[in-house]
């Protein structure tokens, strides 16, 4: 466990750097490209913590990818799965609009997704309308994954509104084998305190 802890108080503290571009990574290996990672079946585990650094809430969400050659498009189907018992369906539209450029819709987005792809990162930027409680928060998304060996994408999302941090989502995706349909070898925080 404590291994896990230090892996991501290191990476919030390579991710919270200011100033940080897409371009920065651009000799970073292994190389990302969302249509070809998102492709097929996809899986991910993630925590969003308020701006105190409490977590808030903890989920799971199966994501079914398809790739349109032709029209540029990716859709990805992600289903989450909450721990308090709450579901979600979120539908994204992206497409790709130039060789490193991707635009993208979902419901609750405001306007057009915008992001960038460089190495193993991409940067995605989007305004949205969160339902908190019984009321929506309009909240714009800074979001960042870096795709790492072995397959995981380490996912972390800064959540602001009016310029202000109000949350972070830390997420790691991985892909599902095909032959028996689960995620292959999740990282998990039980097999990390065992080693």
């Amino acid at each position: 466990m404590r291994k896990l802890a230090v892996m991501m108080a290191a990476f919030l503290a390579l991710a919270g750097c200011s100033g940080m571009k897409v371009e920065d990574f651009k000799n970073e290996q292994p190389k990302l490209t969302l249509e070809d990672y998102f492709e097929g079946r996809s899986k991910a585990w993630g925590v969003f913590e308020d701006r105190f650094g409490n977590v808030r809430r903890q989920f799971t969400v199966d994501i079914e990818g398809s790739w349109d050659e032709a029209a540029q498009e990716l859709t990805l189907v992600e289903d989450f799965d909450y721990s308090d018992g709450e579901t979600e369906r979120r539908v994204w539209e992206l497409t790709k609009t130039g060789p490193t450029t991707y635009e993208g819709t979902a419901g609750g987005v405001v306007g057009v997704a915008k992001g960038e792809i460089s190495g193993n990162a991409f940067n995605w930027t989007y305004t949205f309308d969160l339902p908190v409680g019984g009321s929506t928060w309009r909240v714009d998304f800074d979001d960042w994954m870096f795709l790492q060996p072995g397959g995981v994408i380490v996912n972390r999302a800064t959540v602001s509104k009016w310029g202000i941090d109000i949350g972070r989502a830390m997420i790691f995706f991985r892909k599902v084998d095909a032959a028996s349909e689960e995620a292959s070898a999740p990282v998990s925080g039980a097999k990390l305190a065992a080693e």
